[in-house]
This record gives C-alpha cells, sequence and structure tokens, in this order.
C-alpha cells in the first residue's frame, strides 16, 4: 500500500496538492490555539474568585421545595389549628372591634399568627437554600458580577447573549422541565379530578384535610421529579464549567511561566545574584591574613581576629576567581602562602563565612603563625 508520494527532484506539485498542503500546515496553526486542555488548579480558582463556579440553580429549588412542603406537612395541623382559632375569633369579635384600638389588637394578632405559621417555614427554607449553595460552591464572596461593566450596556452583547448556546440550553432544560412537570401532574390529577365534586357532601374541616392530602401528595411527587432533573443538571454546570475553562496549550505555558518564573527570567535573576554575591566576596579579601593557594587552581582567603573561635574564610574560588583573589591580595600585601592538602581541604570543607573545622585548627595555624612572624620582620 502507498502511504507517502515523494515527488521527483526537478518535478512540481499539482495546484490542487499545493491548496492541501497549504490548508494542512494552516489547521496545525488554529489547533496550537484550541482549548483543549483541563483547566489548571490555578485557573479554577482564579474563576472561583470571580464568582465563575459550578452552581445549579435546580437544586436549589428542589431542596427549597422539598423542604418547605415537608415541613408544613409536619406543621399542618399547628399552622390550620392556628389560623382556624384565630378565625374564629376575628368574627366572633368583629363588631366590637372596630374602633382605632381594635383594629390595632387585630392587626398585631395577625402579624403574631403569620410569625408563629410562616416564620418556621421561611427559616427551614432559608437554612436549606444557605446549605445547598455551600454544598455546591462552599464559601465564595465575589462582588465581580456587581461591579457596573459598560459592556454590559451593549444591545449587541446582550443579543449575543440572549442567543448564546448556554441560553438556548437554559431555553431547552426549561421546556423540558415543564413537559416533564405537566406530564406527572396530568397523571396524577387525572384520578383526583372525579372525586372533587364529592366535596360537597364533606364538612369544612374534612374538605380541607382531604385537599391537603391531595396537594401534599401532588407536590412530593413534582418534588421527586424536579430532584431526578436537578441532580442531572448538576452534573452538566461542573461539566460545563469545565468547558468554559478549558485551555489551550500555550496558556498552559503562560500560566507555568507566570507561577514558576520565566526560565530565562530565572536564570538571568541567579547569574546577578552570583555576580553580587561574587562582588561582596571579592570586597571582602583586602580584610584577609593570609591567601592559601594550590597553587593555580585554588584559592582560599582566611582571616582572624582577637576573640574568634576559629579563623573565618572570607573567600575562595578556582581558577579564574582563584586568580582575582590573588590580584587583590597582592594589590593590598596580603601574603599568599602555597598548601595544596589545606587548600584543598578548605575549599571542599568550609563555605565561604564559615569557621575552620577543628580538624584544621593545627594546619591553618601553622600558617598563621608563619604569617605573623612574616609581618613582625617587615615591621622591624
Amino acid at each position: 500500500m502507498k502511504c507517502m508520494q515523494i515527488f521527483p527532484l526537478h518535478s512540481k506539485p499539482s495546484r490542487l496538492e499545493e491548496d492541501i498542503f497549504t490548508d494542512f500546515v494552516f489547521d496545525l496553526q488554529r489547533f496550537d490555539g484550541e482549548k483543549t486542555e483541563e483547566p489548571t488548579s490555578k485557573k479554577r480558582e482564579d474563576a472561583r474568585k470571580k464568582g465563575q463556579v459550578a452552581r445549579s440553580q435546580e437544586l436549589n429549588t428542589a431542596f427549597v421545595l422539598l423542604i418547605g412542603f415537608l415541613i408544613l406537612r409536619i406543621l399542618w395541623e399547628f399552622i390550620y389549628g392556628n389560623i382556624a382559632e384565630y378565625t374564629i375569633y376575628l368574627y366572633s369579635n368583629i363588631s366590637r372591634n372596630m374602633t382605632t384600638e381594635g383594629i390595632t389588637e387585630l392587626f398585631i394578632g395577625i402579624m403574631i399568627l403569620l410569625a408563629k405559621t410562616v416564620m418556621p417555614v421561611m427559616f427551614a427554607i432559608l437554612i436549606v437554600g444557605m446549605a445547598i449553595n455551600i454544598f455546591q460552591v462552599g464559601l465564595v464572596v465575589s462582588t465581580e458580577k456587581l461591579e457596573p461593566k459598560l459592556e454590559n450596556l451593549n444591545p449587541i452583547n446582550g443579543f449575543g447573549r440572549i442567543f448564546s448556546k448556554r441560553s438556548i440550553v437554559e431555553l431547552c432544560k426549561s421546556i423540558f422541565k415543564i413537559i416533564v412537570i405537566g406530564y406527572f401532574l396530568y397523571l396524577y390529577l387525572k384520578d383526583q379530578i372525579p372525586l372533587v365534586p364529592q366535596f360537597i357532601f364533606f364538612d369544612l374541616p374534612h374538605s380541607l384535610a382531604t385537599a391537603a392530602d391531595v396537594i401534599f401528595t401532588m407536590a412530593f411527587q413534582v418534588v421527586g421529579v424536579i430532584m431526578v432533573m436537578a441532580a442531572a443538571d448538576y452534573v452538566y454546570q461542573k461539566w460545563q464549567t469545565t468547558q468554559d475553562l478549558m485551555m489551550s496549550k500555550q496558556e498552559v505555558k503562560d500560566e507555568f511561566k507566570q507561577m514558576e518564573g520565566d526560565p530565562q527570567i530565572k536564570s538571568r535573576i541567579k547569574q546577578k545574584q552570583r555576580q553580587m554575591a561574587m562582588q561582596r566576596m571579592m570586597s571582602e579579601v583586602p580584610k584577609a591574613d593570609v591567601i592559601v593557594t594550590n597553587p593555580t587552581h585554588l584559592a582560599v582567603a582566611l582571616s582572624y581576629k582577637k576573640g574568634m573561635i576559629a579563623p573565618v574564610v572570607i573567600a575562595k574560588g578556582q581558577d579564574r576567581v582563584a586568580e582575582r583573589i590573588k590580584e587583590i591580595a597582592r594589590e593590598h600585601y596580603i601574603l599568599i602562602v602555597e598548601n595544596k592538602p589545606v587548600a584543598r581541604a578548605l575549599y571542599e570543607a568550609v563555605e565561604v563565612g564559615g569557621m575552620v573545622p577543628a580538624e584544621l585548627y593545627q594546619a591553618v595555624a601553622e600558617i598563621l603563625a608563619y604569617v605573623y612572624r612574616i609581618k613582625h620582620r617587615r615591621a622591624t
């Protein structure tokens, strides 16, 4: 099977082959900018700070409805009893309460009744709503969405958002939700509607109790359907958020450079740091008492002052650095002593600023004693 056609050295490809080759190269260049990489943790964290997190409103709605109807069902007899009791009281005393004080008393009573019957349901809904939000996105405080932006006033951008992919998906979800919920309501109510005429034979408490059973049963069935759709929507929102945060290969590289630093910049910084450290070290050489050499490859500058525990290495280097240390030493009339074993041992064992180790005390002491004798002779 022929996998590749190779043109002769002097032949020219046809126009069609040139077009195909050109298109192929263009596609490769364009592919480099495609968002094919999973979002990094930094990308997700930055998006989270801006309020761009996976959050399903359907999940909030489902749990709020569930808890709301559940609390209503549990407290139904309490709520009904309080409302019935106050209604009886209201109509029994309406004739003698048509004064300013009486109307004020009735209004206060209504407020107390609402607090007793409505507040538990509202408080439960508030707690559940907050808990579901925390479960989905955690504790995120962001004012990014509240900041005024001029581009939001652009009608072209507005039409773009209306007819965007996300808006179309949300519209389809809403239509699907209406159809599904409507279908389940129809299945339930078609068996309950024929029972409605029988309510005329019941007294009011029995009618209300029966209606409440019908309504609560229907509500819990609808909430069950909404819970299933909410779970699916939550999974979709997490997937969609990940898709929105997808990155191109170049974006991943740029982010890595921002986090770790551009290798070229880091290299220049390290080089500059080495230069500064070298300058500081060389500025200490004139303070040395002696330079111990290898004699050509290594040079170690030692300093010892009264009160020190041990001599200190204030500079060291090899090859060019060693030559520079010796040049500075000659400029400042510092003695240079050749001792290969000691120079090698000091260079390998002691860092700049470190003290001479105990095992080298004797050797270094002999060198310093020799240096002090030379200095004393010169002085005399």
